[in-house]
């Protein structure tokens, strides 16, 4: 049995430490707003945040969290920064299938937190490891434009 911190509760999941993070998320923990979408850390579909820093959890065996902070698409709403980029994400209506956007979010989440008034090429840098199928970038970057000024004025 492994102790986890996910979304600020301590969790316990019965898998192999070499077990993807993303699966005991899904299957073990219940907490599916993780997606998988190419099981090479590619995509970016899968991520979530390890102490505060986005990472790929296809490919993160469950062995490199014990001991610190998962925080999943979950969590977000009850951080101040994961509720700022959800209201600009329905605010503007990025999603369209949505299937990549929990990943697109938590990376937002992870480039705000370290740059709260991002420039262009710093949004287009960190957000260029998500891919969304249905072409909705230019709505992803006006997001986290939107956002960012979210946090400065507050949310709404």
């Amino acid at each position: 049995m492994t102790t986890l911190q996910i979304n600020g509760q301590t969790q316990s999941a019965d898998a192999a430490q070499e077990t993807p993070l993303l699966w005991v998320l899904r299957d073990e923990l219940g907490l599916c707003g993780t997606k998988f979408g190419c099981g090479m850390a590619l995509c970016g579909a899968c991520t979530v945040h390890l102490d505060g820093e986005p990472i790929r959890s296809c490919i993160t065996p469950l062995s490199a969290v014990q001991g610190k902070a998962v925080a999943t698409i979950e969590g977000m709403e009850l951080d101040r920064v994961g509720k700022a980029v959800q209201a600009a994400w329905v605010e503007l209506g990025v999603a369209q299938c949505g299937y990549c956007q929990a990943g697109q979010i938590m990376t937002a989440v992870g480039l705000l937190k370290k740059t709260p008034t991002p420039s262009d090429k710093q949004i287009d840098e960190a957000m260029s490891g998500n891919i969304c199928r249905c072409g909705t970038y230019p709505r992803i970057h006006a997001a986290v434009k939107l956002a960012s000024r979210f946090l400065t004025v507050g949310v709404k």
